[in-house]
């Protein structure tokens, strides 16, 4: 080559704008992902062959944290229970930023033909359950954990200190226990050292393999969970006027509480309430005691936060009072919504198109999905991109369903896309 990588570096920071910065890198990060990817992709099939459900992820935490040290990092782990944070310094006086990926799976039954499909079990919540990774955490794991070796082998010429984020119970942790994103602040992950942005990215279904995405802006919604129970009194089922029926009750309940949405929330404002569990009886002739209901509301303002608690209870009350019952409400605000920082996109998205092309990057509409990646974001700017994997002719669930599915070749180009964006913004802004 014309130049050695040290002449490159030495002309990036001459240059100012990011995408030109990731173009000229992304020749020397290619042969890395290159050098790395049967290692990383030996990796990648290990996670999701065994995954681990949240707080409970023992085995991937080791096999991350003993990759960190071998890198030569400053390796921290058990933070909010098996977190791992591995701190990559510089070889040049520069930034600190921090990117992060969640290891958690799921309690789903794996239905694919992948060779290195799951068939783990265990016990969630008091229930025996499959586990699977499907929701691309896997993919996540493996891109984090390939993009450190690649800045590993680059840290001489790095501008900077780059905290790398393995982060436990993304999708929750189980009923009475503190995880994720939130905890993970609360036990100082920020604090020493502080990063000035942090980043991060997301599988998404039906994304060809080789495109990104990002929305600036609102990008994922605020995640609320409800449990509320409906009361009566139990009686014969051939003798419903000698109790209360909370079934009536309560199946007047879920319909009532869709007008919410379509009737109180304004037209142009996204939101969803949603019924996902109707539990109730023992016996085919017995009316029960009581209904217990749980489900989500997804938002993104929060005056609408309000709005929909408040009529939730307004239509509980209305409803059981006139049936002669009772309730109870339990509204758990949960994960805020996500937003992506405006500036920091329009720095970072020129990168996106440099490194897979200008046709091969979507802007996303936000979405009523959640993400506790919102915790960091609103700790520093934060930029979350989405990663396509779906090879063209494969059938591909939706996430949380049974037959998802992530094609290998999609880690190779997130590990490029973030190894880039990573890079791109410590040499844009380095001293």
């Amino acid at each position: 080559m014309p130049r050695t990588f040290a002449a490159l570096i030495a002309l990036l920071v001459t240059i100012p704008a990011t995408g030109q910065n990731a173009a000229i890198l992304d020749d020397r990060i290619s042969e890395l992902v290159a050098k790395h990817e049967a290692e990383i992709l030996e990796f990648r099939h290990y996670v999701h062959q065994n995954p681990e459900l949240g707080n409970r992820e023992h085995e991937t935490a080791k096999r991350v944290a003993a990759h960190l040290t071998a890198l030569g990092m400053e390796v921290r782990t058990g933070i909010a229970h098996t977190g791992v944070v591995g701190i990559l310094k510089g070889g040049k006086p520069g930034r600190t930023i921090a990117v992060r990926a969640d290891m958690d799976a799921l309690p789903v039954i794996e239905d694919t033909d992948l060779p290195f499909k799951s068939t783990i079990r265990t016990t969630y919540n008091g229930q025996e359950v499959g586990v699977m990774h499907a929701c691309g955490h896997d993919v996540h794991t493996a891109v984090q954990y390939g993009v450190a070796s690649i800045l590993a082998e680059m840290r001489d010429e790095i501008p900077g200190t780059v905290v790398f984020i393995f982060q436990p119970a993304e999708e929750g942790p189980p009923q009475g226990e503190e995880g994720g994103a939130d905890l993970m602040v609360r036990e100082g992950v920020f604090d020493d050292p502080k990063p000035e942005a942090v980043f991060g990215l997301h599988t998404l279904a039906g994304m060809p393999v080789g495109e990104v995405g990002f929305t600036s802006g609102p990008a994922l919604a605020a995640v609320d969970q409800f449990r509320a129970t409906v009361r009566g009194v139990q009686t014969h089922g051939a003798q419903p006027q000698q109790g209360v029926d909370p079934i009536v009750m309560a199946s007047q309940v879920v319909l009532a509480l869709q007008t919410i949405v379509s009737r109180n929330v304004h037209p142009l404002e996204p939101a969803v309430v949603t019924v996902g569990m109707f539990h109730s009886g023992e016996r085919f002739n017995i009316i029960p005691a009581e209904v217990k209901l749980e489900g989500t509301v997804r938002t993104y303002d929060p005056d609408v936060r309000d709005l929909i608690e408040r009529r939730m209870n307004e239509i509980l009350g209305g409803i059981t009072s006139a049936g002669g019952g009772s309730y109870l409400l339990d509204y758990e605000r949960g994960t805020p919504a996500t937003i992506n920082d405006t500036e920091l996109t329009a720095q970072m998205a020129p990168s996106l198109r440099a490194v897979v092309g200008t046709d091969r990057v979507q802007e996303i509409q936000p979405t009523m999905g959640g993400e506790d990646f919102a915790y960091f974001a609103l700790e520093v700017p934060g930029f979350f991109y989405r990663l396509g994997i779906h090879k063209e002719g494969s059938v591909i669930g939706p996430h949380h369903s049974p037959t998802f599915r992530a094609d290998d070749a999609s880690v190779s180009v997130g590990m490029r896309v973030m190894a880039n964006v990573l890079m791109d913004y410590l040499l844009a802004n380095a001293p």
